[in-house]
């Protein structure tokens, strides 16, 4: 299979602003092969997931309280901006859970235990009391993420009516009957239609676990109308010997999902953060661990598929000024496709709203810059993934999908470097010949294409090729900064409270690809259209 009917290029550069006498600059040769006959890997149709959390307004890191009123709990479900920042992903996948999940305490049926909210304390899970979750407070989340039209994970108590051991240790039968209480609640009233449960406790008890939960749920939904939800499982950071353990004594068809925990940038406060961003070495560790829970899965239970239950990049909280940053997503977009060549079908980004790291700003709901890089991908990327071979330094990150919703190719190249152009030559069916500049400027040419992308392929002569660019860079040419700028224009909220639209400049292919100022994110599109402006398919 060639390339067909469209090509996307989806650009990442990297610019850091330096003195000028250090401005001198290599220029480098890369050659870039798509295998586009076959893939070797697929993720879900719908990738990219955000969580909410339970944490409240006190939870704080490092002198720093950045969750405000963004839990489950006390989030503002009726601004329109929240609402309307969902529904742009027509669907967005959203898993409800974190840390306090297990501290969750469900208001129905016949509670024996009080039911308050969470509150500071040192003996606690994670410094925190047991709080509540009222059935009311659950039918207005219900009622939400219905006219969001959300696809809902909801992650449930593991950990009730056991006791803390030694150390990180849970010892004692789980209590499962407030959970099944809540879950008859929730079928009763037809929510979590089709979508996923989860469960995360620790030990080896958590096998047998499984196995009662997965039975509360195929009785729950005997006969339900309801589509039966996946039982998702476990929810942690990936040791193999455990997960391979948990498998093993689930069983066959228990667990549908398998998920593990990402926070590879290590500690929100780490002066490092931005250096191991913007470092390739560092970002490919994590690789390891991508390939071993799929190993582990195809060994031990392949009946069930992997995701990334959660994964902020920098842990307890985020980065200030770095997570909530338009850097950010270099590590964002890197994990996006190096996780998805490894058959993770479900991405996690925490936070939706909560932290340095939500998508969306607390109080205000203003998207942050990654918001709009989960959106490009979510629109662009499709579920095939295909090999790319390249004889780029390191510093020059590349991803290829089949474009989403159309026949086509879709390549994701992140330039790492500070101080290299890039001459980049793409194909498979396909000439193309580009420049990735990086320059050490405030004010520069990025991105010139000195040569026009060419087709030979096997519609050209059916219409025009045109070009297709979405230029997206950090205002004022700061990678630190909170506004991504898409064609020159800002992207923030309309005056009537809707996301911008992502719209792209239509080129001639003969046409010089020039971008004036800092130039750091850049998505070029073709397609063959034909006289009447319509795509040949």
């Amino acid at each position: 299979m060639g390339f067909k009917v469209c090509i996307f290029l989806l650009l990442l550069g990297c610019l850091l602003q330096v003195p000028e006498r250090t401005m001198a600059r290599d220029m480098k040769r890369a050659s870039i092969v798509i295998q586009g006959a076959s893939r070797i890997a697929e993720t879900d149709e719908n990738f990219v997931c955000a969580t909410l959390d339970w944490w409240p307004h006190d939870k704080c890191n490092y002198d720093n309280c950045p969750w405000g009123y963004s839990s489950v709990i006390n989030m503002d479900l009726s601004r329109p901006l929240l609402t309307k920042a969902i529904q742009a992903f027509k669907p967005l996948r959203i898993r409800i859970g974190g840390s306090l999940q297990d501290q969750v305490i469900y208001d129905v049926g016949n509670l024996q235990t009080p039911c308050h909210p969470f509150r500071k304390m040192n003996s606690g899970l994670f410094g925190f009391s047991k709080g509540c979750l009222h059935m009311k407070r659950w039918d207005e989340l219900h009622s939400f993420l219905t006219k969001s039209g959300a696809i809902v994970t909801f992650g449930l108590n593991a950990l009730h009516g056991r006791h803390k051991l030694r150390g990180n240790a849970w010892g004692g039968a789980w209590n499962h009957v407030n959970t099944q209480d809540f879950i008859n609640y929730t079928v009763s009233n037809g929510y979590l239609s089709g979508t996923g449960v989860g469960a995360s406790v620790s030990a080896e008890l958590y096998g047998k676990d499984v196995i009662v939960l997965r039975d509360i749920i195929d009785k729950m939904y005997k006969d339900s109308k309801l589509t039966k939800p996946l039982l998702v499982a476990p929810g942690g950071f990936y040791e193999q010997q455990w997960y391979t353990k948990l498998l093993e004594i689930s069983g066959q068809d228990v667990v549908d999902v398998v998920t593990h925990h990402i926070y590879n940038l290590g500690s929100g406060n780490d002066p490092q953060l931005v250096k191991k961003i913007l470092d390739p070495s560092y970002l490919s560790r994590i690789a390891e661990t991508f390939k071993n829970v799929n190993k582990t899965i195809q060994e031990h239970g392949p009946w069930a598929s992997p995701w990334v239950g959660e994964s902020g990049g920098a842990y307890n909280s985020g980065g200030r000024r770095v997570s909530d940053t338009f850097i950010d997503s270099f590590w964002y977009l890197d994990q996006l496709g190096m996780s998805s060549k490894h058959n993770t079908k479900v991405y996690c980004r925490q936070t939706l709203v909560g932290g340095f790291y939500g998508l969306l700003e607390k109080g205000t709901f203003v998207p942050n810059p990654d918001y709009y890089s989960a959106l490009l991908w979510h629109r662009l990327m499709g579920k095939g993934v295909l090999s790319v071979q390249t004889d780029g330094p390191p510093q020059l990150r590349v991803y290829a999908h089949c474009s989403k919703g159309r026949e086509g190719v879709t390549l994701l190249l992140i330039n790492l470097s500070n101080q290299s152009d890039f001459t980049v030559s793409v194909s498979n069916g396909v000439s193309v010949a580009l420049n990735v500049e990086s320059k050490h400027k405030k004010k520069s040419l990025l991105d010139t294409l000195k040569k026009p992308f060419s087709w030979i392929g096997n519609k050209a002569s059916d219409g025009y090729l045109n070009r297709e660019e979405y230029h997206l860079t950090p205002e004022n040419g700061e990678l630190r900064s909170k506004t991504m700028v898409l064609n020159g224009k800002p992207l923030k909220p309309t005056e009537t409270g809707d996301i911008p639209s992502l719209e792209p400049v239509i080129r001639g292919v003969n046409s010089p690809l020039l971008e004036s100022n800092v130039s750091n994110f850049i998505k070029i599109r073709i397609r063959f259209m034909n006289k009447s402006n319509k795509s040949i398919e």
